[in-house]
């Protein structure tokens, strides 16, 4: 959908977008923006560098990729919602279940010191959102490549739910 240059951008690079979006849902901008590509409205854009001799409009399939090379993922994982330090960070909690402990198995214990500094410093690892972050898996093994129907067998772990975009990285 775009080709970067060094002299009008600053870096070398190409756009390429993916999945179709309808016409009511995009905005103006980007209505234009996929017009002067002279391709329909797509769902997701990304920059790749290394993309030798390629021009506006051109489609990159999976046949650039081989098999039994390896590849590296990148999604966002899976949205955890809101946990506690155990589940979060790997906390014990605090001691057994022995001398007096009354539902404080799961608890983060003692946060702060005393009068000095009196507070809790940055980066305290406490109870909060978990999951949904980008996640780059590597040295992926790919399996098959099936060019007509444009698919990629990757065997590993790739990060992210059901239906999910990822990005594969040669």
């Amino acid at each position: 959908t775009q080709v970067k240059t060094q002299d009008r951008d600053g870096y070398e690079a190409i756009q390429l977008g993916f999945g179709e979006r309808k016409e009511k849902n995009t905005p103006n901008a980007l209505k234009g923006h996929f017009k002067k590509a002279t391709t329909t409205p797509k769902a997701k854009l990304a920059e790749f560098k290394g993309f030798d001799n390629l021009n506006l409009g051109d489609v990159v399939n999976v046949d650039i990729f081989e098999e039994g090379t390896f590849v590296a993922v990148v999604g966002t994982s899976k949205g955890k919602g809101f946990q506690g330090v155990v589940k979060r960070h790997g906390f014990g909690g605090v001691g057994q279940a022995t001398h007096g402990q009354h539902n404080r198995l799961r608890a983060p214990g003692s946060v702060g010191a005393s009068s000095y500094p009196s507070r809790v410093f940055k980066g305290m690892r406490m109870a909060g959102r978990m999951g949904g972050d980008n996640v780059k898996v590597q040295n992926l093994r790919v399996l098959k490549v099936v060019a007509d129907k444009n698919l990629l067998v990757i065997k590993g772990c790739v990060p992210g739910h059901n239906n999910s975009y990822v990005i594969i990285q040669k």
